[in-house]
């Protein structure tokens, strides 16, 4: 088994748990009643937890992104910045050439 198969398998693994969580908490649901601050924050946490998880899913190396697929290199070139673009700005602590602190 590969490790991306092992991944694959926790990932359902842990959304059969969610799946059970939420039938469990609508089940308490009606035990408790669906208008109490616990049994919301409960229900937004299962809710979270789902999202965090499908998250996870779509970040994983076996959601279709290939795995050779590389960032864009950007390249920097070694000649000095055109000092116009620095013209107006401010040395960072010292402030502008031109003025004088008060």
């Amino acid at each position: 088994m590969s490790p991306q198969t092992s991944l694959h398998d926790e990932l359902t693994a842990a959304q059969r748990c969610l799946d059970e969580l939420t039938h469990t908490v609508n089940r308490l649901e009606q035990h408790v009643g669906g208008g109490g601050l616990e049994i919301r924050r409960v229900r937004s946490d299962a809710e979270h937890l789902r999202e965090s998880l499908a998250l996870l899913r779509a970040a994983s190396p076996s959601a279709g992104a290939p795995s050779s697929a590389r960032p864009e290199m950007v390249t920097i070139p070694d000649k000095p910045y055109d000092h116009g673009l620095w013209s107006d700005v401010d040395d960072e602590g010292v402030g502008a050439k031109d003025r004088h602190a008060p």
